[in-house]
């Protein structure tokens, strides 16, 4: 079973398990347990009503620890596994699983907030939000674009698969693109979900992202002919393969 406590002398299985390091996990964890104390407060259950006995009473759950709850939905959102998966892992049944689930994602999510580490998502801010964003700043605004896709359940309807349809992966996807911050990994801006069948290039046309003045993209072929003003760009080139 998953603990902490069995993962944090593993810096290799920690990091392949949540994607932080030990540090980055610490660093998140005082911000992830002030969260959880605000969306779920000790004399309060979880309908919202009073307590009829003091917090901490009756038989420990298998998540009592805090740093196994932020492990926990840590694990979830890196791997992505089928709830009853997610449950083995940590000795949980898949309802049990699904509950923790819905119950931690918000702290998470707060706690990442509280932290200043959420990515933009917001359409009408991000034109305007971006080129100040401390994700963007930290370190020098040295960029990286990209899309990513992952598999979905193939749509029913005939118009529905044919957007989602990705030729590039030869199966129904959803597609988001990122900008990544070169020098910290961190995530500064998570598009909307998007068809698997729509363009890179076309994505972040109609994006219409702006940059900070002197900054760098990195991007790949799929955003060629993508120049954003003021911004100084670079793509990788195929090498010619060695003739025999």
């Amino acid at each position: 079973m998953l603990s902490y406590h069995a993962l944090k002398n593993k810096p290799r299985e920690l990091l392949a398990a949540t994607g932080l390091t030990h540090e980055e996990f610490e660093h998140l964890l005082p911000a992830f347990a002030a969260a959880y104390g605000t969306l779920h407060p000790a004399d309060q259950t979880t309908e919202g009503k009073p307590r009829q006995r003091l917090w901490g009473g009756g038989t420990k759950g298998t998540l009592h620890r805090m740093e196994d709850k932020l492990l926990f939905i840590l694990v979830y959102q890196k791997t992505y596994p089928l709830q009853t998966m997610q449950g083995l892992h940590f000795g949980l049944s898949q309802p049990q699983a699904n509950y923790w689930i819905h119950h931690l994602l918000p702290v998470l999510q707060r706690a990442l907030s509280d932290l200043q580490l959420t990515p933009e998502r917001e359409p009408e801010r991000e034109a305007n939000a971006l080129p100040s964003s401390a994700l963007v700043q930290e370190g020098a605004p040295d960029l990286l674009l990209d899309g990513t896709e992952r598999r979905r359940q193939r749509p029913q309807e005939a118009a529905q698969q044919r957007a989602h349809y990705s030729g590039k992966k030869k199966a129904h996807t959803d597609k988001n693109l990122l900008l990544v911050n070169e020098h910290t990994g961190k995530v500064a801006y998570l598009s909307p979900t998007l068809s698997g069948k729509t363009h890179d290039k076309k994505a972040v046309d109609e994006a219409a992202l702006s940059f900070p003045s002197g900054a760098t993209l990195s991007k790949d072929t799929g955003f060629q002919g993508y120049e954003p003003t003021g911004v100084l760009t670079s793509q990788p080139k195929k090498s010619r393969k060695a003739k025999p």
